[in-house]
């Protein structure tokens, strides 16, 4: 995971203010620190504080490092056991789909055959004439007729006086011989009753593999919800390799932990010029600034068994830092800050499934909403989307956006220059920021009975 600070700098956003903090002592532990910290944010920030690394290293040696290992090896198999069952009924799924195209083509042929156009009713007889000779009649081997008219038996006409004919009435008055029509006038009238029971019998196989399909689907939705924990506790479970982390020694039993708060307040133009900090007058910038509190934990410990829990007791180093940043500038720190190997393996799995998936999504959105109306249906996937493969990974990455047009900010060189009206704003964002910052590391060390320094804002 990226390093906050790090980031900025790569930015070149430089703190407002900067403070740090050391406990070393092999009693007191980083929780009470990080959630002092954390609940002192929440009342300044509104409850809006993200938390943006969270990650941990044991050293090979240690008890941690193994019973993590089997925690994320317990986790990986739940995931691929419900993988495994996610494939299979996706290969379902997949074949499900198939065969309804067949028979939605197939049950159109029986559509057609009540048209009043003549063209396409002859069309439609035709077509099913021919699968009644491939699939049915071909089975009597030598006494079919495509056999009978491609053999030695001399019957040419036949297949074609099949094709042609369209009740039993015409047999009689086609020029044809006997022996000819003595055949044609069983498979005519065989074809007629066959034509009429297949029809209401592919009906019901439709309407029945397509409820399957249905029934599949919601098996794969459930297989997702069921499986989507898993497969983020395993992800968090990840170590960072820190292999030549000097803090880290092999035959050690230590641990070293790494956590990052971020919290923002948005400057107010309103309540800037009524405070008189702004003229009246100013206008709103198109940007939106804001003044940003970074707090980065550093923990080296000694992880202690306590019960089926670990206490941690060593060095803990905090640092505060203040920085004013725009709207643009956020969403560019925090696609950098995402870019992590965890992130990079959530999209190769969404590569696999939902992308390649599309065209089949589709298929399944027609079959299970076939029968309504356009405008119903549209309504209906505005509300939810039924795409089950989306579902196995929402959650583990952003959104993207629906503005098309938006152009998207890779680098800072993406962006432009701040206005005279939001330098303004940003020297205010600037002051906040700084204030904000010691705030909190003042108001700690002074709540922990801790030297403080005099406050520069009064």
């Amino acid at each position: 995971m990226s390093d906050a600070f790090e980031v900025l700098k790569k930015m070149e956003k430089e703190p407002a203010r900067s403070h740090q903090l050391v406990y070393d002592s092999s009693s007191s532990t980083l929780e009470p620190i990080y959630f002092w910290v954390l609940n002192f944010m929440n009342n300044l920030f509104g409850e809006q504080v993200e938390k943006l690394v969270d990650n941990f290293s044991s050293s090979p040696g240690s008890g941690h490092f193994t019973e993590m290992g089997q925690r994320k090896t317990i986790m990986q198999d739940n995931v691929m056991k419900t993988l495994g069952a996610i494939n299979q009924v996706t290969k379902s799924i997949v074949n499900l789909v198939y065969d309804l195209k067949d028979f939605e083509i197939r049950l159109q042929h029986y559509e057609d055959i009540k048209s009043n156009d003549k063209i396409t009713k002859e069309a439609a007889t035709l077509a099913l004439k021919q699968i009644w000779l491939d699939n049915v009649d071909i089975k009597r081997g030598v006494g079919s007729i495509h056999q009978m008219t491609a053999g030695n038996l001399n019957f040419v006409t036949l297949r074609d006086a099949f094709l042609a004919v369209s009740s039993l009435e015409e047999v009689e008055k086609m020029d044809l011989n006997d022996r000819v029509k003595r055949i044609l006038k069983p498979r005519i009238a065989e074809f007629y009753q066959w034509m009429e029971s297949s029809g209401v019998e592919l009906k019901k196989r439709f309407n029945i593999e397509k409820n399957y399909l249905k029934s599949q689907v919601n098996t794969l939705q459930l297989y997702a919800r069921w499986v989507k924990p898993y497969l983020k506790a395993s992800a968090e479970l990840e170590m960072e390799e820190k292999t030549m982390d000097p803090e880290l020694v092999k035959a050690f039993n230590t641990i070293v932990l790494e956590l990052t708060l971020f919290g923002k307040n948005k400057v107010k133009i309103d309540d800037a010029i009524l405070e008189r900090k702004l003229p009246q007058g100013t206008k709103k910038p198109k940007r939106e600034y804001f003044s940003c509190v970074i707090v980065k934990f550093h923990f080296r410990g000694i992880p202690q068994k306590a019960g089926q829990n670990y206490l941690f007791g060593g060095r803990a180093t905090v640092d505060f830092k203040g920085y004013a940043l725009n709207n643009q500038e956020l969403e560019l720190f925090q696609k950098e800050m995402k870019d992590s190997d965890i992130e990079e393996a959530m999209k190769l799995i969404q590569g696999a499934t939902t992308e390649s998936l599309d065209e089949i999504k589709k298929d399944i959105d027609h079959f299970l909403e076939s029968g309504k109306e356009e405008e119903e249906e549209k309504k209906e996937k505005d509300k939810a989307d039924i795409n089950p493969f989306k579902a196995l990974f929402s959650g583990l990455w952003p959104k993207k956006s629906d503005k098309k047009n938006k152009k998207e900010i890779k680098t800072i060189k993406d962006i432009k220059k701040d206005s005279y009206i939001e330098e303004e704003v940003r020297k205010l964002a600037v002051i906040s920021a700084d204030e904000l910052c010691f705030t909190i590391y003042d108001i700690y060390k002074k709540a922990h009975k801790m030297l403080s320094h005099d406050s520069p804002f009064e």
